[in-house]
């Protein structure tokens, strides 16, 4: 119970923290991309206040014997770069220039603009669905 009410608080403080940076909204998205246009620089703060976070963090997962809220941490390890990370990256770039949005602000929008958001959720529910299915397949 413990560990959910941590990941509800984590996940509450990571959609009021988008909410409040602009990060819902798909205009100042955009106009980060736009870096031959009327340029806006938001995303780079919010980015670097990121950076900083997780730099954080892993200097203090480094130091504990074991997570607050589970028995053992369980890390990703390191994979070398393939035909799928880059594939992945490009069609995600490529969404996220289109439309403005990544997975974490679009379901914090659910809360706020749905109606705007739903196509988008359901292209990203395809994807990872597709993804699944031909992952199992080969």
């Amino acid at each position: 119970m413990r560990a959910h009410l941590i990941t509800l608080l984590s996940g509450t403080l990571f959609g009021v923290g988008l909410a409040l940076s602009g990060m819902m909204n798909p205009a100042r998205v955009r106009g980060f991309l736009d870096i031959l246009g009327n340029w806006d620089p938001t995303l780079v703060f919010v980015m670097g206040g990121a950076v900083v976070a997780m730099a954080l963090a892993w200097l203090l997962q480094a130091r504990m014997q074991r997570p607050i809220a589970c028995d053992e941490f369980s890390l990703p390890g390191t994979t070398r770069i393939d035909s799928k990370l880059l594939g992945g990256g490009v069609l995600f770039g490529i969404g996220w220039g289109l439309a403005g949005l990544c997975p974490g602000p679009a379901i914090a929008s659910l809360a706020t603009n749905p109606g705007n958001v739903i196509v988008f959720i359901a292209a990203m529910v395809a994807g990872m669905t597709l993804f699944s299915f031909t992952e199992r397949n080969s």
